[in-house]
């Protein structure tokens, strides 16, 4: 087994290699406006996923996910030479569920945000239900002591 430092040193260089490849030499009609945003090696360096984004919709999507398919010998043999490991990882392109959880979050917070836009003007110029401050307060009453009482309850002395 490998060290995690050198899987990692691995990922980084296949994923620049990828994306200078799929810039430069492939030249398929399909291949939409690819990102490539991660890639990481199994720990054995035999496997690499490459996860990537496509700007578009869904038929888009569908076409460069095809388009990268196709050339996945092309690319697999370019991380090989331009890496110089011993075996050159199959590559599997995984499409990137970041930016679709970014659009989740960013809806719900909307939602959130208008629901506090609501309740901010419902609450304009509405009144306590009780007193403004309901904590209770010390009362300040003169008369205690702060000492122990001076009275001798012992028995008299003679």
């Amino acid at each position: 087994m490998t060290d995690n430092a050198r899987a990692r040193k691995l990922a980084d260089r296949i994923q620049v290699v990828v994306a200078e490849t799929l810039d430069r030499r492939i030249k398929d009609p399909r291949l939409g406006f690819v990102t490539i945003t991660d890639a990481r090696v199994t720990g054995d360096l035999r496997e690499a996923t490459v996860f990537y984004t496509v700007y578009g919709d869904d038929e888009e999507r569908a076409a460069s996910a095809a388009a990268l398919e196709s050339a996945k010998g092309v690319l697999r043999s370019e991380v090989g030479r331009q890496t110089g490991v011993r075996f050159t990882p199959t590559l599997a392109f995984v499409p990137d569920a970041l930016p679709d959880n970014a659009r989740t979050i960013e809806d719900l917070l909307d939602k959130a945000r208008a629901k506090d836009a609501e309740v901010r003007q419902v609450s304009t110029g509405a009144t306590y239900a009780g007193e403004a401050d309901p904590y209770r307060k010390p009362e300040d009453d003169e008369d205690e002591t702060d000492g122990p009482s001076e009275k001798n309850e012992g028995p008299a002395s003679a």
